[in-house]
């Protein structure tokens, strides 16, 4: 399975609150913006080589070569976007469920929309019940490629706003939840 980047909506083993780990990797030039993710890549992978929360058990840790990730692509950046009010037909306040059969209480913080290859995109985004952040939001998503090269419930954003109140979505950030590696972690389901 292949995955973008990570971020912090992860579960951990004792069922805690994520914690937020976003990273935002503002550029110069495109060569130190595909420099700067590689090198968190890089990191991120010696966190799961060696950490003591790496979420990959503790076996499999001395043979794992890293994640498998796409090339970095920097027309998947989005910057300057503003989120909607969610007016779908689903409750704002609603419990997500989660990988261990768990309800989490959330909230659809609104909906945004950008363009991807000349199609209209749209993705709602959720405030979790416990993510202590000012004005972060988690974005789930599913894609073409879910269930095939990445995991079927779905890849995972974390998105802070900039200092003029809009936000980046950056599909180089993208990355697999912690149950994906481990069972024992508690995961948003990516809803419909």
């Amino acid at each position: 399975m292949t995955e973008h980047d990570h971020g912090g909506h992860d579960g951990h083993d004792d069922h805690a609150e994520h914690d937020h780990e976003s990273e935002h990797h503002h550029h110069g030039g495109p060569h130190d913006y595909v420099g700067a993710i590689q090198q968190y890549r890089a990191e991120k992978d010696q966190f799961f080589r060696s950490a003591p929360g790496s979420p990959i058990p503790q076996e499999e840790r001395e043979s794992f070569a890293g994640l498998p990730y796409y090339p970095v692509n920097v027309d998947l950046v989005f910057e300057g976007l503003t989120p909607a009010a969610y007016t779908g037909d689903e409750p704002t306040t609603f419990q997500i469920p989660t990988s261990d059969g768990r309800l989490r209480p959330a909230r659809r913080a609104g909906v945004f929309t950008f363009d991807l290859a000349g199609q209209a995109m749209r993705l709602t985004a959720y405030e979790l019940e416990g993510a202590h952040s000012d004005g972060g939001l988690f974005l789930p998503f599913l894609d073409a490629t879910s269930g095939t090269e990445t995991y079927g419930a779905g890849r995972y954003l974390d998105l802070e706003p900039d200092e003029d109140g809009t936000y980046a979505i950056d599909f180089n950030l993208a990355y697999h939840p912690s149950c994906v590696y481990a069972p024992q972690f508690s995961c948003p389901l990516t809803p419909a």
